[in-house]
């Protein structure tokens, strides 16, 4: 259907060499294009020098952690945190004079490039069922809309809530209240689609579902191994860390199918020999392996491991850790015995000489950590994948201590933090039982819909209406024509955003957009400057006060509408404060306290500098699981078959954009400008094709007998490993089927998609 997804646009590629080191002059360069490309001069330094201070607001873009001691007077921000800024902070504005002139039909022929470059959504807008275009309307009748439309389902059940990693601790805390208080659990979020694997394997394996490392422990470990993670792009102040770590002594081990820029080299713009082109060399040893060959990489240095600690126990394993803190080690070890080494080594498609050496680096260590992100959770056997990251840690003592431990380095910058809240289709009857205390109503207790239940119900006509905390959920989920049709078929969708984006021209029977402040904007209530707080992927809560003069003084915090929107849901049935909530942040975080483990005293030490780690047992070795122990798990790896013309296929970013907000049309690390339509393949897959470079091919997937196409990609050659091809996200997500998904996370297996290469049928 027109609008479901990107449509077709070639946009002029131009090709260079890969670059052999990330960040240095032309990130500052590129940052300050694209600050003065959104707003003036004035305007972005005046937001650039707020950007992750202690007294300022929090990065719009990763979860990467600020420095718990002195940060950066000038630039306590990366490259594409700048680029999160200008995207947000910019002063152009939708107004309805926007909306009257450009039809939904005219919307969709835009790609999500164009879609995100159109400004602020300026006053809540309405579409009317048959409607061709978005009109404003008031917040008062918006809200007696959704709450109409709410209150008139058959359950609560057939509503869905969803949030992005953008909404503050304080909106999620009202939102889940607000959404359980109505009568559903039905709260998927953006953590469903990237490190729920990680939440679930970690909570199995050590008791609770986050990291166990801080950023101090990255300059006191000696081995620091980045799993499926490419920092330059997606967390470029990690390099920072990996920096200060390699100074202090720390070897890099990287994994990644692509030799990625930011896993080889830095440019520190902040140092003096950054500024002189004096580059970090930063992976001692990079090991290239085919997708999904992590597994298999893992056990096969774990065999490695157990030889020598065979020859010589106790010189490799930490015997006293493994005897006293962990359970299933026997098991564990008798597995590896009956694994054949060679087949695993083939299997991981890196060379065994290179296993040899990445093995011998970590045989005497012991203060070890393991970095990973959606490279491992977007796979079938996601969970069993960082089960056996976790099993290696074990085996030489590294978690519970300083220098060591598990590091899943979360996307958008307070996912985490979501979860923290209660933001959970299946939440912990320990955290209903408060809210019931608290609140003295019972919240339901069956488990509500995440992310791909929650399509397949709108699908099948189950759920009806779909409210966005945030988030683009079309270009963010797989499957994209069939997401498409389910979100058609709600009578109701309701977004929450700072700026158009696909999922608004992709909508139920009637939509409305309710636009909020971005967490540079400052909030001000009857006077006062308000702020919120996020959580970082180390467990920090810190404040974010705004300090930017909002675009419009139509626009709401996301706090102020969930409580607005609750008084005209939930009306006289509700005890809850909903009024006392709107007026004063405060207020929610002190019946925050009351209800979440972790956050006792919160608005006082919330305002101290730097904020307060969260409590987490896995950081000092108390691991709160069945066994009272950190646990082993026996797993063998999965080995995909493909026939003879088929491909896998990863989904990845580019280095201008940051999930599915796309900044620009450049890929700068990887030598690939100004297009989005193309697939990296390995040269000798090219020839068995009998494909030559920019040559035109459509991608085709046939999961479960059903044919997906992604028409219109040029084909590049690549360093990338045999049987193996790379491209971008939102373009391919249509070929990711919504039945593929990771083994209990339910993850949707965008990291691994068998695909078909075809000559295409479209004309450039």
């Amino acid at each position: 259907m027109q609008g479901d997804q990107n449509p077709v646009k070639f946009t002029g590629l131009k090709l260079s060499k890969p670059k052999t080191v990330a960040a240095g002059i032309p990130a500052v360069i590129s940052s300050m294009k694209h600050i003065l490309e959104e707003m003036n001069a004035f305007r972005g330094m005046k937001a650039l020098l707020k950007v992750n201070q202690k007294h300022g607001f929090d990065c719009p873009g990763c979860a990467w952690p600020d420095p718990d001691d002195e940060r950066s007077p000038i630039a306590e921000y990366c490259e594409n945190g700048a680029k999160a800024v200008a995207e947000e902070a910019t002063t152009k504005k939708l107004t309805p004079e926007f909306f009257a002139a450009n039809s939904i039909q005219s919307l969709g022929e835009l790609t999500d490039y164009e879609i995100g470059k159109k400004g602020r959504i300026a006053q809540p807008v309405y579409l009317a069922p048959g409607a061709t275009h978005y009109t404003p309307i008031s917040w008062e009748d918006a809200y007696r809309k959704i709450a109409d439309k709410l209150n008139t389902l058959a359950s609560p059940n057939e509503a869905v809530f969803y949030t992005s990693g953008r909404t503050s601790n304080e909106a999620a805390f009202l939102y889940q209240l607000l959404v359980r208080e109505y009568g559903t659990n039905n709260l998927p979020d953006c953590s469903n689609m990237c490190h729920e694997s990680s939440g679930v394997a970690l909570g199995e394996a050590v008791g609770i579902g986050k990291g166990s490392v801080t950023l101090e422990d990255f300059y006191e470990t000696d081995i620091i191994i980045i799993l499926g993670q490419n920092p330059g792009t997606n967390h470029p102040r990690m390099l920072t860390a990996l920096q200060k770590a390699k100074a202090a002594g720390a070897h890099i081990i990287a994994v990644n199918p692509l030799p990625e820029t930011g896993l080889l080299g830095f440019l520190n713009p902040q140092t003096v020999k950054g500024f002189l082109n004096i580059e970090t060399h930063l992976a001692d040893i990079f090991l290239q392996v085919k997708i999904n060959g992590d597994m298999a990489l893992i056990k096969a240095i774990c065999i490695l491991l157990l030889a020598e600690e065979d020859k010589n126990p106790g010189t490799v394993f930490d015997q006293d850790f493994i005897a006293n803190n962990t359970y299933g080690a026997e098991a564990y070890i008798e597995h590896l015995r009956t694994q054949n080494f060679q087949q695993l080594v083939q299997a991981s498609g890196v060379r065994e000489d290179e296993v040899r050496a990445a093995a011998a680096a970590l045989m005497n260590k012991r203060r070890i950590i393991a970095c990973w992100a959606m490279g491992l959770t977007q796979h079938k056997n996601a969970v069993d994948t960082i089960r056996e990251v976790v099993n290696l840690l074990l085996l030489k003592g590294s978690i519970g201590k300083p220098g060591a431990g598990t590091c899943p380095v979360r996307g958008h910058s307070n996912v985490q933090g979501d979860r923290t809240m209660g933001i959970y289709e299946q939440p912990a009857p320990s955290l209903l039982q408060k809210i019931e205390e608290v609140y003295g109503f019972k919240p339901p207790q069956q488990h509500g819909y995440d992310v791909v239940n929650a399509i397949k119900a709108m699908h099948k006509g189950d759920a009806k209406f779909f409210l966005a905390m945030g988030g683009n959920f079309l270009s963010a989920t797989p499957d994209t024509e069939y997401t498409a049709q389910a979100l058609r078929n709600c009578e109701m969708t309701v977004h929450v955003s700072t700026k158009l984006n696909r999922s608004h021209v992709v909508h139920g029977k009637e939509a409305i957009i309710l636009p909020c402040l971005g967490r540079s904007d400052k909030d001000m209530v009857n006077g006062e400057h308000q702020f919120v707080t996020c959580e970082n992927s180390m467990g920090v809560i810190q404040m974010s006060k705004g300090n930017l003069h909002p675009v419009s003084e139509h626009l709401k915090s996301e706090p102020v509408i969930v409580c607005e929107l609750a008084q005209a849901l939930l009306g006289s049935k509700t005890a809850t404060p909903w009024q006392q909530y709107a007026v004063h942040y405060d207020n929610i975080r002190d019946d925050i306290q009351q209800v979440i483990p972790g956050f006792d005293d919160y608005n006082k030490r919330v305002r101290h500098p730097g904020g307060f780690y969260l409590p987490n047992g896995s950081r000092v070795g108390k691991f709160n699981t069945q066994t009272g122990k950190a646990n082993f798990q026996v797993a063998d790896p999965l080995y995909t078959k493909l026939e003879a013309d088929e491909l896998m296929m990863m989904t990845i970013r580019s280095h201008d954009q940051f999930n599915t907000t796309i900044y620009g049309l450049d890929d700068r690390y990887r030598g690939i400008y100004h297009e989005r339509r193309v697939i990296l393949m390995n040269p000798a897959d090219m020839i068995k094709a009998g494909l030559k470079e920019r040559d035109l091919v459509d991608l085709y997937n046939y999961y479960d007998n059903i044919t997906r196409v992604a028409y219109g990609f040029i084909v590049i050659p690549y360093n990338i490993p045999e049987t193996c091809t790379a491209t971008y996200f939102p373009e391919t997500n249509v070929l990711v089927p919504v039945n593929s998904v990771a083994e209990k996370s339910n993850t949707p297996t965008s990291k691994l998609v068998i695909i078909k290469v075809k000559p295409s049928i479209v004309n450039r």
